[in-house]
């Protein structure tokens, strides 16, 4: 079976142009980290990229994604919402069985 790497959203993109992270040199990180209430955690942060990181870019913009998280994020995309309750960058994660209310903790 054959799984792609994350994809990421013109908002996505368009929302790190606005707050300037390449201007100060960073990129969005996107990680897994185990914890949460569901099991596995996103970190989301800005920071910047290693030598080990698959990096997507556009319009000199990049997300980054470090080595070990990638499996989990196969397939996912990676967008930025804005809602009444707030704004934030989300991801939608085929891989996740299920999710808590929170939206930044999963299981798989």
């Amino acid at each position: 079976m054959l799984t792609l790497p994350p994809k990421v959203t013109e908002r996505a993109f368009e929302r790190l142009a606005e707050i300037g992270a390449a201007s100060d040199g960073k990129a969005l990180r996107i990680a897994v980290e185990g914890g949460g209430c569901s099991g596995f955690q996103y970190e989301i942060d800005l920071d910047i990229a290693k030598d080990d990181d698959l990096v997507l870019s556009n319009n000199g913009e990049s997300v980054v994604i470090d080595s070990v998280s990638l499996p989990f994020l196969a397939d996912a995309v990676i967008d930025f919402s804005e809602e009444l309750i707030g704004a934030r960058f989300v991801i939608n994660n085929p891989n996740a069985t299920a999710s808590c209310g929170c939206g930044t903790s999963f299981s798989m």
